[in-house]
Protein backbone atom coordinates (compact mmCIF):
# COMPACT_ATOMS: atom_id res chain seq x y z
CA UNK A 1 0.00 0.00 0.00
CA UNK A 2 1.18 3.43 -0.79
CA UNK A 3 1.71 6.09 1.86
CA UNK A 4 1.39 9.40 0.57
CA UNK A 5 -0.45 11.75 2.98
CA UNK A 6 -2.39 14.61 1.33
CA UNK A 7 -5.20 16.77 2.04
CA UNK A 8 -6.56 18.08 -1.42
CA UNK A 9 -10.28 17.63 -1.94
CA UNK A 10 -13.56 19.74 -2.87
CA UNK A 11 -13.18 22.60 -1.21
CA UNK A 12 -12.57 26.43 -1.39
CA UNK A 13 -8.66 25.20 -2.14
CA UNK A 14 -9.51 22.57 -4.35
CA UNK A 15 -5.90 21.67 -6.20
CA UNK A 16 -5.48 25.33 -6.82
CA UNK A 17 -1.33 27.08 -6.34
CA UNK A 18 -1.31 30.58 -4.80
CA UNK A 19 -1.79 32.60 -7.54
CA UNK A 20 -5.21 30.85 -8.17
CA UNK A 21 -6.73 31.30 -5.39
CA UNK A 22 -5.52 35.04 -4.63
CA UNK A 23 -7.87 35.44 -8.31
CA UNK A 24 -10.92 33.49 -7.00
CA UNK A 25 -11.01 35.90 -4.09
CA UNK A 26 -9.78 39.12 -5.67
CA UNK A 27 -13.00 37.88 -8.06
CA UNK A 28 -15.19 37.44 -4.79
CA UNK A 29 -15.65 33.77 -6.18
CA UNK A 30 -14.38 32.25 -2.76
CA UNK A 31 -13.94 35.01 0.96
CA UNK A 32 -10.57 34.97 2.35
CA UNK A 33 -12.23 33.34 5.19
CA UNK A 34 -13.50 30.31 2.88
CA UNK A 35 -9.38 30.01 1.96
CA UNK A 36 -8.59 29.94 5.64
CA UNK A 37 -11.65 27.59 6.75
CA UNK A 38 -10.57 25.23 4.42
CA UNK A 39 -6.47 25.60 5.34
CA UNK A 40 -7.47 25.13 8.81
CA UNK A 41 -9.60 22.06 8.05
CA UNK A 42 -7.09 20.52 6.10
CA UNK A 43 -4.34 20.85 8.42
CA UNK A 44 -6.54 19.50 11.52
CA UNK A 45 -6.81 16.06 8.88
CA UNK A 46 -3.34 15.47 8.18
CA UNK A 47 -1.23 17.20 10.86
CA UNK A 48 -1.07 14.07 13.10
CA UNK A 49 0.65 12.16 10.35
CA UNK A 50 2.66 15.06 9.35
CA UNK A 51 4.24 16.80 12.35
CA UNK A 52 4.69 19.90 10.57
CA UNK A 53 3.16 22.39 12.69
CA UNK A 54 4.56 24.25 16.02
CA UNK A 55 2.25 26.75 16.70
CA UNK A 56 -1.27 27.06 15.85
CA UNK A 57 -2.97 30.51 15.66
CA UNK A 58 -6.78 29.50 13.93
CA UNK A 59 -8.64 31.61 16.08
CA UNK A 60 -6.38 34.84 14.98
CA UNK A 61 -6.14 33.46 10.99
CA UNK A 62 -10.11 33.24 10.76
CA UNK A 63 -10.06 36.98 12.31
CA UNK A 64 -7.50 38.32 9.81
CA UNK A 65 -9.41 36.56 7.21
CA UNK A 66 -12.50 37.97 7.89
CA UNK A 67 -10.95 41.74 7.87
CA UNK A 68 -8.57 40.80 4.89
CA UNK A 69 -9.07 43.64 2.31
CA UNK A 70 -9.91 42.42 -1.69
CA UNK A 71 -6.43 43.72 -3.49
CA UNK A 72 -3.33 42.69 -5.17
CA UNK A 73 -0.57 40.47 -4.23
CA UNK A 74 -2.00 37.38 -2.25
CA UNK A 75 -4.73 38.78 -0.23
CA UNK A 76 -6.55 36.72 1.26
CA UNK A 77 -4.10 32.90 0.22
CA UNK A 78 -3.49 31.33 3.62
CA UNK A 79 0.26 29.89 4.65
CA UNK A 80 2.78 29.58 7.58
CA UNK A 81 6.02 31.29 8.61
CA UNK A 82 8.92 29.19 9.54
CA UNK A 83 9.33 29.10 13.13
CA UNK A 84 12.56 31.02 12.82
CA UNK A 85 11.68 34.83 12.64
CA UNK A 86 9.08 36.64 14.45
CA UNK A 87 5.31 37.06 14.08
CA UNK A 88 3.41 39.47 16.47
CA UNK A 89 2.23 37.53 19.60
CA UNK A 90 3.62 34.28 18.66
CA UNK A 91 6.94 32.78 20.24
CA UNK A 92 9.84 32.27 18.08
CA UNK A 93 11.18 28.99 19.23
CA UNK A 94 13.81 27.95 16.34
CA UNK A 95 13.76 24.23 16.83
CA UNK A 96 15.30 23.88 20.07
CA UNK A 97 14.06 22.90 23.87
CA UNK A 98 17.18 25.08 24.72
CA UNK A 99 14.83 28.21 26.28
CA UNK A 100 11.05 28.93 26.80
CA UNK A 101 9.99 31.06 23.93
CA UNK A 102 7.76 34.13 24.60
CA UNK A 103 5.67 35.83 22.56
CA UNK A 104 7.33 38.38 19.87
CA UNK A 105 6.42 41.98 20.42
CA UNK A 106 6.50 42.58 16.93
CA UNK A 107 6.99 41.46 13.10
CA UNK A 108 10.47 40.97 11.54
CA UNK A 109 11.72 42.90 9.19
CA UNK A 110 11.39 40.19 6.30
CA UNK A 111 7.54 39.00 8.46
CA UNK A 112 6.70 42.75 7.35
CA UNK A 113 7.31 42.09 3.79
CA UNK A 114 5.85 38.81 3.53
CA UNK A 115 2.53 39.50 5.08
CA UNK A 116 2.17 42.71 2.98
CA UNK A 117 1.64 40.92 0.37
CA UNK A 118 -2.11 39.74 2.10
CA UNK A 119 -1.12 36.81 3.08
CA UNK A 120 -3.13 35.15 6.72
CA UNK A 121 -0.72 33.37 8.58
CA UNK A 122 -1.86 30.07 10.40
CA UNK A 123 0.98 29.60 12.71
CA UNK A 124 4.56 28.30 12.82
CA UNK A 125 6.13 25.30 10.71
CA UNK A 126 9.09 22.70 12.18
CA UNK A 127 12.54 23.19 11.56
CA UNK A 128 15.27 21.58 13.19
CA UNK A 129 17.73 22.72 16.03
CA UNK A 130 18.44 26.51 14.52
CA UNK A 131 17.79 24.75 11.22
CA UNK A 132 21.65 23.44 11.51
CA UNK A 133 20.36 20.07 9.89
CA UNK A 134 19.11 18.85 6.86
CA UNK A 135 16.36 16.89 8.16
CA UNK A 136 13.58 18.42 10.27
CA UNK A 137 14.17 15.62 13.39
CA UNK A 138 15.29 16.56 17.25
CA UNK A 139 16.68 15.36 20.07
CA UNK A 140 13.52 15.49 21.84
CA UNK A 141 9.66 14.66 20.28
CA UNK A 142 8.68 13.86 16.87
CA UNK A 143 10.23 14.45 13.57
CA UNK A 144 8.48 16.35 10.67
CA UNK A 145 7.82 13.77 7.94
CA UNK A 146 7.60 13.43 4.12
CA UNK A 147 4.14 14.06 2.77
CA UNK A 148 5.34 11.07 0.03
CA UNK A 149 6.03 8.42 2.17
CA UNK A 150 6.06 9.51 6.27
CA UNK A 151 8.89 6.82 6.47
CA UNK A 152 10.90 9.50 4.98
CA UNK A 153 12.73 12.78 5.59
CA UNK A 154 10.90 16.20 4.59
CA UNK A 155 14.18 17.93 4.81
CA UNK A 156 15.16 20.70 6.35
CA UNK A 157 15.63 23.28 7.47
CA UNK A 158 12.27 24.39 6.24
CA UNK A 159 10.69 20.76 6.34
CA UNK A 160 8.07 21.87 8.41
CA UNK A 161 7.00 24.22 5.71
CA UNK A 162 7.26 22.31 2.38
CA UNK A 163 5.72 19.30 4.02
CA UNK A 164 2.35 21.40 5.07
CA UNK A 165 2.56 22.59 0.81
CA UNK A 166 3.26 19.37 -0.22
CA UNK A 167 0.27 17.89 1.08
CA UNK A 168 -2.10 20.68 0.15
CA UNK A 169 -2.69 22.24 3.27
CA UNK A 170 -1.70 25.96 2.11
CA UNK A 171 -0.62 26.59 -1.51
CA UNK A 172 2.56 28.45 -0.46
CA UNK A 173 4.77 29.03 2.80
CA UNK A 174 7.83 31.01 4.22
CA UNK A 175 10.97 29.35 4.27
CA UNK A 176 14.57 30.42 4.46
CA UNK A 177 17.75 29.09 3.27
CA UNK A 178 21.37 29.39 4.58
CA UNK A 179 23.35 26.10 3.16
CA UNK A 180 19.75 24.61 1.20
CA UNK A 181 17.40 25.16 3.59
CA UNK A 182 14.81 26.10 1.11
CA UNK A 183 16.01 24.47 -1.86
CA UNK A 184 16.66 20.76 0.04
CA UNK A 185 12.81 20.41 1.24
CA UNK A 186 11.60 21.41 -1.80
CA UNK A 187 13.35 18.92 -3.84
CA UNK A 188 12.47 16.34 -1.27
CA UNK A 189 8.68 17.48 -1.31
CA UNK A 190 8.39 17.65 -5.00
CA UNK A 191 8.26 21.47 -4.55
CA UNK A 192 9.69 24.59 -6.28
CA UNK A 193 12.02 26.45 -3.88
CA UNK A 194 14.59 29.63 -5.30
CA UNK A 195 17.16 30.93 -3.08
CA UNK A 196 17.19 34.51 -4.56
CA UNK A 197 20.64 36.71 -4.36
CA UNK A 198 22.28 37.92 -1.51
CA UNK A 199 20.21 41.24 -0.54
CA UNK A 200 17.08 40.51 -2.84
CA UNK A 201 14.75 40.77 -0.04
CA UNK A 202 14.48 42.07 3.55
CA UNK A 203 16.47 40.67 6.00
CA UNK A 204 16.00 39.57 9.83
CA UNK A 205 18.23 41.51 12.01
CA UNK A 206 19.99 38.38 13.40
CA UNK A 207 21.58 37.41 9.84
CA UNK A 208 22.14 40.65 8.60
CA UNK A 209 24.65 40.84 11.66
CA UNK A 210 26.54 37.63 10.68
CA UNK A 211 30.00 38.55 8.74
CA UNK A 212 28.94 36.75 5.96
CA UNK A 213 25.02 36.58 5.29
CA UNK A 214 24.38 33.24 4.18
CA UNK A 215 20.61 33.39 5.24
CA UNK A 216 17.75 34.21 2.21
CA UNK A 217 14.17 34.58 2.81
CA UNK A 218 11.54 33.09 0.32
CA UNK A 219 8.65 30.71 -0.22
CA UNK A 220 8.03 26.76 -0.80
CA UNK A 221 5.39 26.49 -3.42
CA UNK A 222 4.19 24.14 -5.94
CA UNK A 223 3.83 25.77 -9.30
CA UNK A 224 7.01 28.29 -10.67
CA UNK A 225 4.59 31.37 -11.15
CA UNK A 226 3.57 31.50 -7.48
CA UNK A 227 7.30 31.56 -7.08
CA UNK A 228 7.53 34.42 -9.47
CA UNK A 229 4.74 36.35 -8.26
CA UNK A 230 5.82 36.15 -4.72
CA UNK A 231 8.98 38.44 -5.42
CA UNK A 232 7.55 40.15 -7.96
CA UNK A 233 5.15 41.25 -4.94
CA UNK A 234 7.96 41.41 -2.77
CA UNK A 235 9.76 44.43 -5.11
CA UNK A 236 6.42 46.03 -4.62
CA UNK A 237 7.36 46.25 -0.57
CA UNK A 238 11.11 46.54 -1.18
CA UNK A 239 13.41 46.83 -3.76
CA UNK A 240 17.17 46.78 -3.55
CA UNK A 241 18.61 48.89 -5.86
CA UNK A 242 21.76 47.32 -6.03
CA UNK A 243 20.11 45.21 -7.85
CA UNK A 244 18.33 44.61 -10.90
CA UNK A 245 14.65 44.12 -10.50
CA UNK A 246 13.21 40.70 -11.30
CA UNK A 247 9.76 41.76 -12.29
CA UNK A 248 6.84 39.88 -13.36
CA UNK A 249 8.20 36.93 -14.96
CA UNK A 250 5.16 35.05 -16.55
CA UNK A 251 6.54 32.70 -19.22
CA UNK A 252 9.37 30.68 -20.51
CA UNK A 253 12.24 32.83 -22.23
CA UNK A 254 13.07 32.71 -25.66
CA UNK A 255 16.49 33.11 -25.53
CA UNK A 256 18.44 30.07 -25.82
CA UNK A 257 21.07 29.09 -23.38
CA UNK A 258 24.49 28.42 -22.17
CA UNK A 259 24.07 25.17 -19.56
CA UNK A 260 26.55 23.71 -18.18
CA UNK A 261 26.14 20.27 -16.20
CA UNK A 262 27.66 19.24 -12.56
CA UNK A 263 26.70 16.03 -11.98
CA UNK A 264 29.16 15.19 -9.30
CA UNK A 265 29.50 17.41 -6.14
CA UNK A 266 31.81 20.37 -5.93
CA UNK A 267 34.39 18.15 -4.61
CA UNK A 268 34.32 15.47 -7.23
CA UNK A 269 32.36 12.89 -5.29
CA UNK A 270 29.63 11.09 -7.61
CA UNK A 271 26.16 11.83 -7.18
CA UNK A 272 24.06 8.66 -6.66
CA UNK A 273 22.59 6.71 -9.85
CA UNK A 274 18.90 7.81 -9.45
CA UNK A 275 20.27 11.48 -8.84
CA UNK A 276 22.83 11.51 -11.72
CA UNK A 277 20.17 10.00 -13.85
CA UNK A 278 17.65 12.77 -13.21
CA UNK A 279 20.53 15.67 -13.76
CA UNK A 280 21.45 13.74 -17.27
CA UNK A 281 17.44 13.27 -18.28
CA UNK A 282 16.75 17.13 -17.86
CA UNK A 283 19.83 18.15 -19.64
CA UNK A 284 18.77 15.95 -22.43
CA UNK A 285 15.30 17.74 -22.11
CA UNK A 286 17.30 21.16 -22.48
CA UNK A 287 19.59 20.40 -25.35
CA UNK A 288 16.60 18.86 -27.36
CA UNK A 289 15.16 22.42 -26.20
CA UNK A 290 17.73 23.77 -28.20
CA UNK A 291 19.44 24.80 -25.56
CA UNK A 292 23.77 24.47 -25.67
CA UNK A 293 24.42 22.34 -22.85
CA UNK A 294 27.72 20.57 -22.58
CA UNK A 295 28.92 18.52 -19.13
CA UNK A 296 31.48 20.39 -16.86
CA UNK A 297 35.00 19.39 -16.14
CA UNK A 298 35.96 21.11 -13.63
CA UNK A 299 33.59 22.43 -10.68
CA UNK A 300 33.14 26.15 -9.30
CA UNK A 301 34.40 25.16 -5.84
CA UNK A 302 36.36 22.48 -4.32
CA UNK A 303 37.35 20.54 -0.96
CA UNK A 304 38.80 23.99 0.49
CA UNK A 305 35.32 25.14 -0.13
CA UNK A 306 33.78 22.68 1.52
CA UNK A 307 36.30 22.74 4.68
CA UNK A 308 35.26 26.68 5.01
CA UNK A 309 31.90 26.24 4.71
CA UNK A 310 32.00 24.02 7.64
CA UNK A 311 33.94 26.11 10.00
CA UNK A 312 31.60 28.63 9.63
CA UNK A 313 28.64 26.41 9.65
CA UNK A 314 30.29 26.10 13.01
CA UNK A 315 30.97 29.47 14.00
CA UNK A 316 27.21 30.05 13.74
CA UNK A 317 26.71 27.13 16.22
CA UNK A 318 29.44 28.90 18.44
CA UNK A 319 27.58 32.28 18.31
CA UNK A 320 24.32 30.66 19.33
CA UNK A 321 25.87 28.41 22.19
CA UNK A 322 27.84 30.73 23.37
CA UNK A 323 25.87 33.69 23.44
CA UNK A 324 22.29 32.49 23.74
CA UNK A 325 21.50 34.52 27.02
CA UNK A 326 21.99 37.91 25.30
CA UNK A 327 21.49 36.62 21.41
CA UNK A 328 18.26 34.20 22.15
CA UNK A 329 16.74 34.12 25.74
CA UNK A 330 17.60 34.69 28.92
CA UNK A 331 16.66 31.37 29.81
CA UNK A 332 18.79 29.57 27.19
CA UNK A 333 20.66 26.59 28.60
CA UNK A 334 23.24 25.21 26.03
CA UNK A 335 23.39 21.75 28.17
CA UNK A 336 19.95 21.12 26.19
CA UNK A 337 20.91 21.42 22.96
CA UNK A 338 21.45 18.79 20.33
CA UNK A 339 24.38 16.60 19.44
CA UNK A 340 24.78 18.44 16.03
CA UNK A 341 24.69 22.05 17.75
CA UNK A 342 27.23 20.78 20.33
CA UNK A 343 29.54 19.52 18.00
CA UNK A 344 29.28 22.40 15.37
CA UNK A 345 30.53 24.24 18.08
CA UNK A 346 33.39 22.30 19.10
CA UNK A 347 34.10 21.68 15.83
CA UNK A 348 34.44 25.76 15.39
CA UNK A 349 36.42 25.84 18.51
CA UNK A 350 39.07 23.64 16.95
CA UNK A 351 39.04 25.65 13.88
CA UNK A 352 39.00 28.61 15.40
CA UNK A 353 42.48 30.60 14.38
CA UNK A 354 41.62 29.84 10.99
CA UNK A 355 38.81 32.11 11.41
CA UNK A 356 40.49 35.19 9.58
CA UNK A 357 41.50 32.93 6.28
CA UNK A 358 38.04 31.12 6.25
CA UNK A 359 36.30 34.38 6.28
CA UNK A 360 38.40 35.85 3.92
CA UNK A 361 37.86 32.92 1.21
CA UNK A 362 33.87 32.63 1.59
CA UNK A 363 33.72 36.33 1.20
CA UNK A 364 36.36 35.81 -2.04
CA UNK A 365 33.65 32.95 -3.47
CA UNK A 366 31.42 35.77 -4.62
CA UNK A 367 34.02 37.00 -7.44
CA UNK A 368 34.82 33.48 -8.33
CA UNK A 369 31.18 31.99 -8.57
CA UNK A 370 30.44 35.43 -11.02
CA UNK A 371 33.18 34.42 -13.32
CA UNK A 372 32.46 31.11 -13.97
CA UNK A 373 29.30 32.89 -15.71
CA UNK A 374 31.43 34.41 -18.25
CA UNK A 375 30.81 31.32 -19.72
CA UNK A 376 27.72 30.12 -18.96
CA UNK A 377 24.09 31.40 -18.23
CA UNK A 378 23.26 28.80 -15.98
CA UNK A 379 24.67 25.30 -14.08
CA UNK A 380 22.73 22.55 -13.51
CA UNK A 381 23.46 19.85 -11.04
CA UNK A 382 21.72 17.71 -8.34
CA UNK A 383 20.43 19.25 -5.15
CA UNK A 384 21.42 16.75 -3.02
CA UNK A 385 24.08 14.10 -3.53
CA UNK A 386 21.65 10.77 -3.09
CA UNK A 387 18.51 10.57 -3.01
CA UNK A 388 15.66 11.35 0.17
CA UNK A 389 17.01 9.27 2.97
CA UNK A 390 14.90 7.72 5.93
CA UNK A 391 13.62 9.25 9.07
CA UNK A 392 16.74 8.71 11.41
CA UNK A 393 19.45 8.80 9.10
CA UNK A 394 20.26 12.12 9.86
CA UNK A 395 19.12 11.97 13.48
CA UNK A 396 20.58 14.42 16.17
CA UNK A 397 20.67 11.78 18.20
CA UNK A 398 23.70 9.98 16.98
CA UNK A 399 27.29 10.51 17.35
CA UNK A 400 28.27 14.34 15.51
CA UNK A 401 31.19 12.47 13.99
CA UNK A 402 28.69 10.05 12.28
CA UNK A 403 26.17 12.87 11.40
CA UNK A 404 28.83 15.23 10.39
CA UNK A 405 29.82 12.89 7.75
CA UNK A 406 26.49 12.23 6.81
CA UNK A 407 25.85 15.49 5.89
CA UNK A 408 29.23 16.62 3.84
CA UNK A 409 28.26 14.08 1.89
CA UNK A 410 24.33 14.38 1.35
CA UNK A 411 24.59 18.42 1.38
CA UNK A 412 27.27 18.71 -1.57
CA UNK A 413 25.76 21.27 -4.23
CA UNK A 414 23.43 23.93 -2.35
CA UNK A 415 25.73 26.05 0.39
CA UNK A 416 27.88 27.32 -2.42
CA UNK A 417 25.43 29.74 -3.33
CA UNK A 418 24.99 30.83 0.72
CA UNK A 419 28.40 31.87 0.65
CA UNK A 420 28.39 33.50 -2.88
CA UNK A 421 24.96 35.09 -2.65
CA UNK A 422 24.02 33.52 -6.16
CA UNK A 423 20.46 32.66 -6.56
CA UNK A 424 18.99 28.78 -7.34
CA UNK A 425 16.43 27.52 -7.43
CA UNK A 426 14.84 23.48 -6.93
CA UNK A 427 12.42 22.28 -9.09
CA UNK A 428 11.13 18.80 -9.00
CA UNK A 429 11.63 16.72 -11.88
CA UNK A 430 12.38 12.98 -11.48
CA UNK A 431 11.39 10.20 -8.90
CA UNK A 432 12.92 7.54 -7.58
CA UNK A 433 12.40 3.90 -7.30
CA UNK A 434 10.73 4.52 -4.13
CA UNK A 435 8.50 6.84 -6.06
CA UNK A 436 9.74 9.80 -4.07
CA UNK A 437 10.68 13.20 -5.49
CA UNK A 438 13.75 13.80 -7.00
CA UNK A 439 15.35 17.64 -7.65
CA UNK A 440 17.26 19.37 -9.90
CA UNK A 441 18.84 22.25 -9.48
CA UNK A 442 19.70 25.49 -11.46
CA UNK A 443 22.00 28.33 -10.70
CA UNK A 444 22.76 31.92 -12.14
CA UNK A 445 25.16 34.64 -11.94
CA UNK A 446 24.03 37.18 -9.66
CA UNK A 447 20.84 38.94 -9.99
CA UNK A 448 19.90 36.96 -12.62
CA UNK A 449 16.42 34.96 -11.05
CA UNK A 450 14.56 36.19 -13.95
CA UNK A 451 16.28 33.79 -16.35
CA UNK A 452 16.16 30.93 -13.46
CA UNK A 453 11.99 31.74 -13.50
CA UNK A 454 11.98 31.50 -17.32
CA UNK A 455 14.19 28.67 -17.47
CA UNK A 456 11.79 26.97 -14.93
CA UNK A 457 8.94 27.91 -16.59
CA UNK A 458 10.00 25.59 -19.67
CA UNK A 459 10.93 22.72 -17.67
CA UNK A 460 7.62 22.69 -16.03
CA UNK A 461 5.48 23.06 -19.22
CA UNK A 462 7.63 20.55 -21.09
CA UNK A 463 7.23 17.98 -17.98
CA UNK A 464 4.65 18.71 -15.38
CA UNK A 465 5.41 18.17 -12.16
CA UNK A 466 4.02 14.86 -10.13
CA UNK A 467 1.15 15.45 -8.36
CA UNK A 468 0.69 13.60 -5.10
CA UNK A 469 -3.19 14.09 -5.49
CA UNK A 470 -3.14 12.20 -8.59
CA UNK A 471 -4.48 8.51 -8.50
CA UNK A 472 -1.63 5.81 -8.67
CA UNK A 473 -2.13 2.32 -9.19
CA UNK A 474 -2.56 1.48 -5.59
CA UNK A 475 -4.55 3.55 -3.67
CA UNK A 476 -2.68 6.28 -1.61
CA UNK A 477 -3.30 6.90 2.15
CA UNK A 478 -5.49 10.13 2.79
CA UNK A 479 -6.54 11.32 5.66
CA UNK A 480 -9.80 12.50 4.90
CA UNK A 481 -12.60 10.91 7.26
Amino acid sequence: MSTRIHAFGDDALSDHDATAIAELIRTRKISPLDAVDAAIERAERVEPALDAIVVRDFENARKAAAATPIGAGFAGVPTFVKDNIDIAGLPTNHGTRAFVARPAKADGVFAKQFLAQGVVNLGKSALPEFGFNASTEFREGVPTRNPWNPTFSAGASSGGAAALVAAGVVPLAHGNDGGGSIRIPAAVCGLVGLKATRGRLREEKLSHAMPIKLVMEGVLTRSVRDTANFFANAEEHYRNSALRPIGRVLAPGSLRLRIGVLPDTVVGNPADSETRATVTAAATLLAESGHHVEELSVPPAGEQFAQDFAVYWGLLSFFVATTGRLSVARDFDSAKLDNLTIGLRDHYRANLLRTPAVLYRLRRSAAEYSRFFDNYDVVLSPVLAHTTPEIGYLSPLQSFDELFEKLRNYVSFTPLNNASGGPAISLPFGESGLGLPIGVHLSANHGDEATLLELAYEIEQATPWRRIDAVPERADFRLSE
